[in-house]
């Protein structure tokens, strides 16, 4: 995939960005345009005082700390895991009820057959 004209520029300075997070280093606009160039490419001069404007106060890790739409749904499962393990020591167990089954039951094989082809 080819990016040219704005596409290119907004490209170039999200990976600069995750870089500088990656790295532990602040996002500033310097940081950004000094690591853009360091990689021989070049941007309008808005780019990176936009990125770093908008990942200031902190906001950058809660954006790269979420990783997606996913990640809240462990906190609700650790939650509910706690909540059902208060209901577990108010309530016995009961033991689950394993069935044995067959994987040929009925006489049918993997073609709807009867099981005996050969």
């Amino acid at each position: 995939m080819a990016f040219v004209g704005e596409e290119k520029d907004e490209f170039v300075t999200s990976l600069a960005t995750m870089a500088l997070f990656d790295g532990g280093a602040d996002i500033t606009a310097d940081q950004i345009s000094t690591l853009i160039a360091a990689t021989n490419n070049t941007v309008q001069p808005y780019w990176p005082s936009m990125f770093a404007a908008t990942l200031a106060n902190d906001c950058g890790k809660i954006i790269f700390a979420r990783g997606g739409g996913a990640a809240p749904a462990p906190v609700a499962a650790a939650a509910a895991a706690a909540d059902a393990g208060d209901a577990a020591e108010a309530a016995p167990a009961a033991k689950p009820v394993e069935e044995e089954v067959d994987a040929l039951e009925g006489g049918m094989d993997m073609f709807g057959g009867g099981g005996s082809d050969y």
